[in-house]
This record gives structure tokens, sequence and C-alpha cells, in this order.
């Protein structure tokens, strides 16, 4: 029932929301975290909450996750995205996580590793 197209093509509430004030909603395939990068920008907005004084108030919280998920720089989203392309590009070539870590590590100035990588593990 869910593939028929009046169900595919409603919009959601959240995607009805966010078009109202101008946002886009990007779906995103669930993997492990290391093939999704928003988890790791969210993983760093975690520490950066952390790090502020614990409150009781509503007001105070909420204002510390805003200035928190504010405080993460467009650079380190580019860093995790790239990191996040890397292990994908490490598992196409047939790499496990041990290895793909590795690999990536030892040619992190390369933005994909070499078709030869599978090499070094046999």
């Amino acid at each position: 029932m869910y593939i028929q197209p009046d169900f595919v093509n409603v919009e959601s509430h959240l995607e009805t929301l966010c078009r109202t004030r101008g946002f886009d909603v990007i779906f995103l395939l669930k993997f492990h975290c290391e093939l999704n990068f928003i988890e790791q920008c969210w993983g760093f907005v975690k520490q950066l909450y952390r790090m502020k004084d614990q409150s009781s108030s509503e007001e105070v919280l909420e204002w510390n996750v805003i200035e928190s998920l504010d405080a993460v720089p467009m650079e380190s989203m580019r860093r995790f995205a790239m990191m996040s392309a890397r292990f994908i590009d490490a598992y196409q070539k047939g790499l496990n996580g041990m290895q793909a870590a590795w690999a990536i590590k030892k040619y992190c100035g390369h933005c994909v590793l070499p078709q030869s990588i599978i090499k070094e593990f046999d």
C-alpha cells in the first residue's frame, strides 16, 4: 500500500513545515555513522553541548543546543563529509572495517584510495 502513487507522492509533515520556513529537507539512508557525515557532525555537537554549564531551565537548555549546533565549523563538516566518502570508497574496494580505517589513515592526503589497496592486505 505504501508504494501506491497516492502515498509515495505525499509530502511529510516535516517536509511541509521546513518548506514553509524556507529550508530543504534531505533524507539520508540509514548507514553506520562512519558512512553518514551528519552523524559525525551530531557527535561534534554533543561534545560541545556537554561542555556547557548544566541547567534545569528549558530555555537555557534550548539555547545551549542551538548555540552548539551553530558552533560546528563548516570546515569540520567538510572534513566529516570527506572522511565518509573515503570510508565508502574503501568498502567499495573490498576492505573490511579495520582495513578501511588503516588505509584511510595511511592515505589521508588522497581523495580516494589507490585501486591496488586490497593487494596490501594479501
